[in-house]
């Protein structure tokens, strides 16, 4: 794992500054604390620079950036290529000369040169964000891997092109300035993250996942989608179509457990130690179950609890499993203290504003790992969105089915819109009705039930938080939306077009899809790459730490997305599928017990000493009067949590990381 960087400047001649590479690659050190190197061309308006976390092929000849042999082509690579040994002896066979024992970078710039972005893109598989300079063709290329494991980030302005793997690597040159970005904040509130490709910080975006880039001399920018988490992909149909029911079952589990034991043992690929962050529920502890089998030594496990809210701790079920699996088992437990000693680091490295307080037990149990000595760790991400892990996507499944779709249908438009009214008219006299309002008002404007698995401000709270808001579109969007990678959706003052735009673009090309599948694919297009695998790529780079996710393998989500809901769930059971393919594998208390979650007592904290702290700096900050929040709103939000009315917890943590993001960086 490292951070990557670069420079382009277009149509004009001011040569890169080697000391502006520099100043990036320092910025993001904790990225690569082994190493690091720039490279600028021979017309000195292209630089690449690069920081090195060593894990494959510790030698100098994986030194970054790196070219090949005839000194045309150059990368900087961050991520890693599970296949590479089998790409390697592929180009070898056509003609390919390697220079390193090892080195995946190698095997990318190799295959850009004889096979082309495309081919190279369809064929590798692992988690990446690269660039390539290509000097035959004078153009720079950016691509991020399908799942949006790791990001890339960049902006354009003034004759340059800068990116790197953090925004404060960008905000290390002098041409890029740290503003807010007005609608990427509106649309943060709703999904506690801004959706690619906008970020916090107005005329800085991000390529979303599956996406590349190319830019060339003249400043043209072009991007392209290489893949998408779409049916289709992953099954033989013509052989399922002859098989029972029952047949097709036994059939999906063998499936499923193949493909999440090669994603597993793939992941293991290391030239330093590895272990595994351990909860004791059914992911992280198939992750230690798989590890084990094809360890020759004890895996190293790692796992996080509260000290003083043991309602919240897993760590009994942690021990039973690292005791099964014969691991090396470290335990943390931490207070509301540790939590405090910690929000300052943790406003600058998530860069921008993630909603999701699991950053902070993500936090100390990264840094537990990287203290003992481990430098690579595998965790469960992506396997609820996957096999309906979440009780709150059951609900609404149920909303869909029971409500939704027959009071669309029953109910005339006027009727509708009569209740809309009066649903709306009833959540201004009475807050606490806010969100059963948003919902009355979707069902009767047609709109999805489902936009993402966690939820901030519905677009109701927005209307009372935010009763005069207005915003122009971020710097630079006539070109995004020109090019293709920015929906004019995005520009409104309405969350539910991002969802909306999602769910038309799959419709299209999946009609008739069962309403999992179409909820899934939400949730790879926003929630899982934006959020929940930012937070784990920030959090535990920021210790020095490479997190590999084998629940997003290429080929394992290429198969979730073509089983059916129905496989998936049934009678209200959750993760029925996997829980069913895994049997015999880890103990039967472990699958069949409840789940618990990955969280944090953020709701006890807020009625603590860290909510005085929290609504001090929520109701003084100087971001509530540049926007125009309704600070008595905001006030009496806040209020009714501390004196325990109504669960606010995470609303407040919303405006928490926003407003302390503001005081930061802005």
């Amino acid at each position: 794992m490292c951070g990557i960087g670069g420079i382009l400047n277009f149509g004009k001649t001011v040569p890169v500054d080697p000391g502006v590479l520099k100043a990036m690659n320092e910025s993001m050190v904790h990225r690569g604390p082994d190493g690091d190197g720039i490279f600028i061309n021979n017309s000195k308006l292209v630089g690449l620079c690069h920081r090195r976390l060593s894990i494959i092929d510790l030698s100098e000849d994986a030194s970054q950036p790196m070219s090949n042999r005839e000194g045309d082509l150059w990368i900087s690579f961050n991520g890693e290529i599970y296949n590479h040994k089998t790409l390697r002896k592929e180009l070898e066979s056509i003609g390919a000369i390697f220079k390193s024992d090892h080195s995946d970078t190698e095997v990318l710039i190799l295959g850009y040169q004889f096979w082309g972005l495309k081919k190279l893109l369809k064929r590798i598989d692992g988690m990446f964000a690269f660039a390539i300079w290509d000097e035959k063709s004078s153009r720079l290329v950016l691509a991020r891997d399908r799942i949006g494991i790791k990001p890339v980030y960049f902006s354009k302005r003034n004759g340059v092109f800068v990116f790197a793997s953090e925004i404060k690597g960008l905000l290390s040159h002098p041409n890029i300035p740290a503003r807010l970005g007005q609608i990427a904040l509106y649309h943060y509130l709703t999904y506690l993250t801004t959706p690619a490709p906008l970020t916090m910080f107005d005329g800085i975006y991000k390529i979303p996942a599956a996406h590349y880039l190319e830019i060339n001399l003249n400043g043209k920018l072009k991007f392209s989608r290489y893949w998408s988490p779409s049916p289709g992909y992953g099954i033989d149909t013509g052989g399922l179509s002859k098989l029972n029911k029952d047949e097709k079952s036994i059939y999906y589990q063998q499936e499923v457990l193949k493909r999440i034991e090669n994603a597993v043992s793939k992941r293991m690929m290391s030239d330093v130690p590895f272990g595994a962050f351990l909860s004791g529920g059914i992911d992280s502890s198939l992750n230690v179950a798989l590890m084990s089998q094809y360890s020759s030594h004890p895996v190293n496990t790692f796992t996080v609890g509260f000290k003083d809210h043991k309602h919240l701790n897993e760590l009994e079920y942690a021990a039973k499993v690292a005791k099964e699996f014969n691991s090396n088992h470290h335990e943390i437990l931490i207070d509301e203290r540790d939590m405090l000693s910690y929000l300052e680091g943790l406003v600058v490295e998530q860069d921008e504003p993630l909603a999701d307080w699991v950053c902070i037990p993500l936090h100390f149990v990264s840094d537990l790992a990287r203290r003992n000595g481990i430098k690579v760790v595998q965790v469960g991400e992506g396997s609820d969105e996957q096999f309906c892990g979440y009780h709150s996507y059951l609900k609404y499944l149920e909303l869909e089915k029971r409500y939704y779709r027959p009071f669309q249908k029953l109910l005339p438009k006027s009727i509708q819109s009569f209740v809309a009214h009066s649903a709306l008219r009833f959540a201004n006299w009475n807050s606490s009705f806010d969100i059963y309002a948003d919902a009355i008002m979707r069902a009767c404007s047609g709109q999805e039930p489902f936009w993402s698995g966690a939820i901030g401000f519905w677009e109701t709270q927005k209307d009372k938080a935010l009763p005069n808001f207005s915003a122009s579109g971020p710097e630079g969007w006539e070109e995004m939306v020109s090019s293709g990678i920015l929906p004019r959706g995005y520009l409104e003052t309405n969350s539910h077009e991002i969802a909306q735009d999602f769910l038309i673009d799959f419709d299209l090309s999946n009609p008739g899809k069962d309403q999992l599948t179409r909820m899934t694919y939400n949730e790879f297009r926003l929630r899982l790459p934006e959020l929940l695998l930012m937070r784990v790529d920030k959090i535990s780079m920021a210790c020095g730490i490479e997190a590999r996710v084998p629940f997003l393998d290429q080929f394992l989500v290429e198969l979730t997305m073509d089983i059916s809901q129905e496989e998936k769930i049934s009678q209200g059971q959750a993760k029925l599928l996997l829980k069913s393919a895994t049997k015999g594998l880890i103990p039967n208390e472990i699958i069949n017990r409840k789940k618990m979650g990955f969280s944090a007592p953020m709701s006890e904290w807020l009625q603590g000493e860290f909510g005085n702290n929290a609504e001090h700096e929520i109701l003084t900050s100087e971001l509530i009067d540049e926007i125009g929040f309704d600070r008595e709103y905001l006030s009496t939000m806040i209020s009714s949590h501390r004196s325990g009315k109504r669960n606010n917890s995470l609303l407040i943590w919303v405006l928490y990381n926003l407003v302390a993001w503001h005081k930061t960086w802005i």
